[in-house]
């Protein structure tokens, strides 16, 4: 976890902090908001995100709102609350880090993180070997079995996997799913769906179950697959 994508529109802090983590031996990227992240990561490998959440143009939570990948994040933010921290862990942020960031914390903190991630792959890997042979839904208990294996959701999340699941193999539109599961239509900015399908995908992680049984279709919607 070397390559890190280091986000903030301030360019003082940002270059202190690029040095420091530089001489730690990591490899830096810098952007200036949410926007010239997505460009970057779409194309340069990056391992890693910094991400100052008090940013214009788009800030830290818009940019999880939007994004369209799993990388790591570690959210920065000089207003440290409950609310905010809380807001970036449902939006898809694996650590909270109040500024001024300390180097040796930060560093210490994606030495953590790239434990949980390595752990979290031999699991996915283990888990994609199983052959998964009877699935149940417990309406009851919004409860998803796997053989011996049992994700409990919430009520929206039980519903849109089992929508999804009863469709595998197919591209089910956000829309659809929207409308559907969710009953209201689709907004502009809505990103009440994304962040259902986020939440139910680490619960599949967590579970050591591949969270890549549910599949983004960038530009159309999610499809299911074994």
């Amino acid at each position: 976890m070397k390559r890190v994508l280091l986000v903030d529109d301030d360019p003082i802090a940002r270059d202190v902090l690029q040095g420091a983590l530089e001489a730690q031996g990591f490899i830096i990227v810098c952007a200036g908001n949410g926007f010239e992240a997505i460009n970057i990561i779409a194309e340069r490998a990056i391992d890693l995100i910094v991400l100052d959440v008090d940013m214009p143009t788009m800030n830290g939570y818009q940019f999880l709102a939007h994004r369209n990948n799993n990388l790591p994040v570690i959210l920065v933010s000089a207003t440290d609350t409950e609310d905010r921290r809380i807001k970036g862990f449902e939006l898809g942020a694996d650590d909270f880090i109040s500024k001024p960031i300390s180097v040796r914390e930060l560093t210490v903190r994606i030495a953590a993180l790239k434990r949980r991630v390595d752990i979290a792959k031999t699991d996915l890997v283990d888990a994609e070997r199983l052959m998964i042979k009877d699935v149940e839904f417990s309406e009851l208990e919004c409860l998803v079995k796997f053989d011996q294996r049992s994700v409990i959701l919430t009520q929206t999340e039980f519903n849109l996997f089992k929508y999804l699941f009863e469709r595998k193999g197919q591209v089910v539109p956000k829309a659809e799913l929207q409308m559907s599961v969710l009953k209201k239509e689709l907004g502009q900015f809505d990103r009440n769906l994304d962040m259902h399908i986020s939440n139910t995908r680490k619960k599949l992680a967590q579970t050591a179950l591949p969270k890549t049984w549910i599949n983004t279709v960038r530009g159309q919607g999610y499809c299911f697959s074994f």
